[in-house]
């Protein structure tokens, strides 16, 4: 779903978001494309990417989040960035939004940050890419001064990405939820970044894994601002990764409405804990995600 069609199915948002994700399987649009999150199949990426694309495609995948941009080189996955996207073209695959290695311009100076983003556009825009991701901070970073000093430089990216003509988002894990004498770093991440700016990436398996909310009740706090999801499901002894429908997640009942989240892409993902192999995860996530999941999208 581009970002017309997103403002104009804003119209039916008062009505949709009334009901149950369960109750939208008759209004389905299926206007998003099946995306899974590269980082789950990175060994095999790392060996040979086109390959595994092609094998990707194959199951039914048919857009990706990457990770790995080599700014200095200006290549994805060892490829310059324009023969990569001959490379997608020919795959008949996208890469609609991909994350980047923010963490380390966390205290660099603001020229540094400045330039890391311009390779960032550059490189997104030459493989039409529509999001570039903030995906994390290192744990040592983690302080509540430092997600104060990250909204800033979120704030900072979302204006100049934004101007460029893409759209910038924050990737959650579980460590934003943590509790720090009261405060925790989500709650400072969407009071002192500016929504039109810095869009957000919700991880569902995260919220579950450690947020006292569940993702309906996030959205309806900032409504209009999740454009993207992670799907992925949670061990049910252990609490880590698992394939979809072997894990404690039901996604049928906890799914929420997208138009009011205003999600525009979705990336089924495994960051680890297969119980083959990393191929094998991929493919029976998407088998149970087709059979259970994708009516709702």
């Amino acid at each position: 779903m581009n970002r017309r069609t997103f403002m104009e199915s804003m119209g039916i948002l008062g009505a949709a978001s009334l009901l149950p994700i369960s109750c939208l399987d008759m209004q389905a649009t299926t206007n998003y494309k099946l995306g899974y999150q590269l980082f789950s199949i990175r060994d095999e990426m790392a060996k040979d990417p086109i390959a595994t694309l092609k094998l990707l495609k194959t199951l039914g995948y048919q857009d990706f989040e990457h990770f790995g941009f080599d700014a200095e080189k200006g290549t994805y996955y060892g490829h310059k960035a324009s023969d990569f996207k001959k490379i997608l073209d020919d795959l008949g695959v996208s890469f609609s939004s991909g994350h980047y290695g923010f963490s380390k311009f966390l205290n660099a100076p603001e020229d540094a940050l400045i330039r890391f983003v311009d390779q960032c556009i550059q490189g997104a825009d030459t493989l039409n890419s529509a999001y570039i991701t903030w995906p994390w901070i290192a744990p040592e970073q983690r302080t509540l001064d430092n997600f104060k000093i990250m909204s800033k430089k979120l704030n900072i990216i979302g204006e100049q990405i934004t101007a460029a003509g893409l759209g910038f988002a924050y990737h959650n894990h579980g460590f934003e939820f943590d509790d720090h004498n009261g405060q925790n770093g989500y709650d400072i991440i969407l009071a002192e970044t500016d929504a039109t700016l810095v869009k957000l990436q919700m991880d569902m398996y995260w919220v579950m894994h450690s947020s006292k909310y569940t993702p309906k009740e996030l959205i309806e706090k900032q409504p209009g601002r999740y454009t993207m999801w992670h799907i992925k499901d949670m061990d049910r002894q252990t609490r880590d990764y698992t394939e979809l429908g072997n894990g404690s997640i039901d996604y049928t009942k906890l799914l929420p409405d997208p138009v009011a989240s205003g999600l525009e892409y979705y990336y089924i993902e495994q960051g680890g804990n297969f119980t083959q192999n990393s191929i094998q995860s991929a493919t029976d996530s998407v088998t149970y995600f087709k059979e259970h999941l994708h009516k709702y999208l």
